[in-house]
């Protein structure tokens, strides 16, 4: 089918998501029944305003700099699309001649992309809709792991492992220290803070996770055995840990636009605060808490190089795929079961993708649940690479 491509990124960014756009603008150029590529300005919303950037002309020199830039370069939304938006969608794909539509984003942008392609076609309009995967949560079903993740695993696990060391030294300071992460439902970044972690001393000692149901008396028992054996204690929390009927531990109640709850500042409070606050009253410890939001999002001086060449790659895929007849699906990272690193590149259908979660698996979460288990730490290592061993007496 000829026809111009349009591509969005939508949601949060992350450090590689642009690799996953440059990835697209390149195969774009390739195809031959692709004359033109434009991308929406802010998502879905420059979608519905027509506000499109141009870029079949970017040479190969810019398209290398784009694949090396953190952050969303052609900016981003949180806009829900309705019903009632379909209509004015489908006029703008035929004002343009819109006929492969690529999709860079998470669980709600491959709703969107879903609803877009099915709504297109419903109505008889010869219409190829691809996603393509990006999270820094991982949390995304039927990938191994999503573009973006890697780069913030790593900027978490340093961070831990770096906080970590400075609250060893300084225990007789301050005694604790509270590292938070994005992650609304699922544990796979707060996790992550172990990859750095080679003994038992080591930070963190205490992983919270959205999949244990917090319990205070259980983590300010944990907190004290912690502080006798080490001096200090380094807890990590993902920003999404509940209590058991589902309270918020940040006690946020802000919604965004998809009635997700607001967590960190955005919601105007932090489950870190509230850890620190309950730590320093039963305790009398001195410390502090971390709440980094959306740096680990943006960092591309901690990028991981295969996480990079992971996201390109999912992008050109998903213009030969739908360049080849292929519609209404994500491309996916499929890994090998050698126990040398390798993936292949799969697909799954949008509908299978769209607005579910993929939770911290049972196995990777150690009994207790305050911790997680050596199969994790296999699955982390070879995708944020080595992490220094500092020295210490």
């Amino acid at each position: 089918m000829k026809g111009n491509a349009l591509v969005a990124q939508t949601g949060g960014p992350t450090a590689v998501i642009n690799a996953s756009l440059a990835g697209i603008v390149s195969q774009c150029h390739r195809e031959p029944n692709v004359p033109r590529v434009f991308g929406c300005r802010w998502g879905m919303l420059g979608l519905m305003e027509e506000n499109f950037v141009d870029m079949t002309e970017m040479n190969e020199t810019k398209i290398d700099r784009l694949k090396w830039t953190p952050s969303s370069a052609l900016g981003s939304s949180r806009y829900k699309l309705s019903a009632k938006d379909m209509p004015r969608v489908l006029d703008v794909m035929k004002k343009h001649d819109i006929r492969y539509f690529f999709g860079i984003g998470g669980n709600d942008t491959m709703l969107n992309v879903y609803q877009i392609e099915k709504y297109c076609r419903e109505q008889g309009y010869e219409f190829f809709g691809m996603g393509c995967p990006k999270t820094v949560d991982n949390d995304l079903f039927g990938t191994d792991h999503t573009p973006g993740f890697p780069s913030a695993a790593r900027f978490v696990a340093l961070s831990v492992l770096q906080a970590g060391t400075l609250a060893r030294d300084m225990q007789k300071v301050d005694q604790f220290v509270v590292y938070q992460t994005i992650g609304r439902d699922a544990g796979w970044l707060a996790a992550a803070a172990v990859a750095g972690k080679k003994n038992d001393a080591d930070p963190p000692h205490i992983v919270l996770l959205p999949e244990v149901p917090f319990e205070d008396e259980k983590f300010l028992a944990a907190v004290e055995t912690a502080h006798k054996k080490y001096g200090f204690v380094s807890i990590i929390c993902g920003e999404g840990i509940v209590y058991a009927d589902g309270t918020p531990v940040s006690a946020s109640k802000v919604k965004d636009n998809f009635s997700n709850i607001e967590f960190g500042a955005m919601g105007g409070t932090s489950a870190a605060m509230h850890l620190h606050r309950m730590i320093a009253g039963k305790f009398g410890f001195r410390g502090e808490f971390q709440v980094p939001e959306s740096l680990p999002m943006c960092a591309m001086d901690r990028a991981v190089k295969l996480d990079v060449e992971e996201a390109f790659i999912l992008g050109y895929e998903a213009v030969e795929r739908a360049t080849s007849g292929a519609s209404g699906l994500m491309t996916t990272l499929v890994r090998g079961d050698g126990a040398a690193y390798g993936i292949s590149i799969g697909t799954i259908p949008l509908n299978e993708v769209a607005a579910k979660t993929k939770p911290l698996p049972k196995e990777f979460i150690a009994e207790g649940g305050l911790m997680v288990t050596d199969a994790f730490k296999r699955y982390i290592t070879p995708l944020i690479g080595e992490i220094p061993d500092y020295f210490h007496f």
